[in-house]
């Protein structure tokens, strides 16, 4: 593969990635350390590269096996917890925006469904992709996306009622 190949096939996939990683370490630059050291391992293998067919489905499941193990071998669980919570409380005190919420909402679901909703409605990949990204079945991809999409409709419905009591006051 050349250069000029590899920056057309792989290289795009950058941004989205670092989107994705973004998702698991909540850290723009852990995101962009993730995606940094990914890509000298493509570009180490860059003759490998086309034996794995989809490569933004092989590029995505690498992102996620990678932040998976920074975030095991790092002892950041208890940090990313702490985050997480700070970031719900600063959304409940200081944020009027709904899309802000709806962010908050997604960030607050258990992995699989983040991840689903993340790479379904965010970056628009279709069921099978997903199947094919995080290793699980279609139908499983079908049901977490349900749920996700489910639970963050409730807590909007919850805010919305919580928003028309406080303004009917």
């Amino acid at each position: 593969m050349t250069q000029e190949t590899f920056k057309d096939t792989v290289f795009i996939l950058k941004n989205e990635m670092c989107r994705f990683a973004k998702r698991f370490v909540m850290s723009s630059d852990e995101a962009e350390d993730v995606v940094q050291d990914l890509m000298v391992k493509f570009w180490q293998k860059k003759d490998e590269l086309e034996k794995f067919g989809n490569l933004k489905s092989y590029a995505l499941k690498s992102v996620r096996n990678e932040c998976l193990n920074r975030l095991k071998h790092h002892d950041v669980r208890q940090g990313f917890a702490d985050m997480q919570l700070h970031r719900s409380e600063l959304y409940s005190m200081e944020v009027n925006n709904l899309k802000e919420h709806i962010v908050g909402f997604i960030n607050q679901l258990p992995e699989k469904q983040k991840m689903v909703i993340h790479l379904k409605d965010v970056e628009e990949y279709e069921v099978s992709e997903i199947s094919e990204m995080l290793e699980m079945e279609e139908n499983a991809v079908r049901v977490n996306l349900m749920r996700a999409r489910q639970k963050v409709k409730e807590q909007i419905s919850q805010l919305m009622n919580y928003e028309q009591r406080s303004i009917s006051r």
